[in-house]
């Protein structure tokens, strides 16, 4: 094997947002990017962003589908035989979900799960052998919705936990084989609330009922923060980082705001801060 060669890093989630500036600021770095999607056709933003930066001869787009094992198989099988290592794996594929339990049932809840939880622990569970065999690093694009429980966020935000519970709970683990682990929280990041969830909203609200009150101070209150969000490219940063850092520290947010509201949380041992923070996003 020949170590001197590029670092292998495969990011999931790469088509859009965070994912695929991401991937062209780890290329920019020298690393060899394995750019994954679930749907390659979709890969053409990321290959124009990458040849526009000078890297698209370091980035390689491959399919993989976070929620079907064998799809994670095939695709680190075809990392391992084209490349010999595999030296970094970005989870950031992931989908949002607004919505509340009595209104929307258990499916959207299991699917938001899928994607954002149990996608993220195959991709890890399937990559650990091969990161661990040179020292390399799992970092997870989490949220401050892993930190914060945010209203109509439920499933999201619970997926969110949970990767956050599962990926501090292994960082010890890992650590006793050589392998890093990290989370990376963005806050609001620009286009994703409206855009990449495809919502509509007039929908939501008609389907809210007695909940409708509530959801639009909600929606009004979060489309003026997402009006101040940070660019992809901005909220890919951190993550490039801790790709390269000697020691990168386990948690890691995205900006300043990002920080002060996880930081809320974190110092708040009654919930009762919190409580009357989110409940005056929905006071209308």
């Amino acid at each position: 094997m020949d170590t001197t060669a590029a670092p292998i890093v495969l990011i999931t989630g790469t088509s859009s947002g965070i994912g695929l500036a991401a991937a062209v600021a780890a290329a920019r770095e020298g690393f060899r990017v394995v750019a994954t999607m679930r749907d390659t056709g979709r890969a053409e933003a990321l290959r124009r962003e990458a040849e526009e930066a000078g890297v698209g001869e370091r980035i390689e787009v491959e399919r993989l589908d976070v929620t079907d094992p064998a799809s994670v198989a095939a695709c680190l099988d075809t990392v391992l035989a084209r490349h010999g290592r595999l030296d970094a794996v970005v989870n950031n594929a992931g989908a949002g979900r607004v919505g509340t339990i009595e209104q929307g049932g258990m499916e959207p809840v299991r699917s938001t799960m899928e994607v954002n939880f149990f996608g993220v622990v195959e991709v890890t569970r399937a990559a650990l052998p091969h990161l661990r065999a040179v020292g390399g690093r799992v970092i997870t694009v989490t949220s401050v919705g892993g930190v914060v429980g945010q209203p109509f966020n439920e499933a999201y935000c619970a997926a969110k936990f949970a990767v956050e519970g599962f990926m501090e709970s292994l960082a010890p683990v890992a650590a006793t084989v050589g392998v890093h682990v990290s989370v990376v929280e963005p806050g609001a990041v620009a286009s994703e609330f409206i855009g990449n969830q495809a919502l509509d909203v007039p929908a939501l609200l008609t389907a809210a009922g007695p909940y409708a009150p509530a959801l639009q101070a909600y929606v009004d209150r979060t489309l003026k923060a997402f009006g101040q969000a940070q660019t992809p490219a901005e909220a890919a940063a951190p993550v490039v980082e801790a790709l390269t850092v000697e020691q990168p520290p386990f948690r890691i947010q995205t900006s300043a705001a990002a920080r002060a509201f996880a930081g809320t949380k974190l110092a708040d041992l009654d919930g009762s801060v919190v409580q009357a923070m989110t409940g005056g996003w929905v006071a209308g």
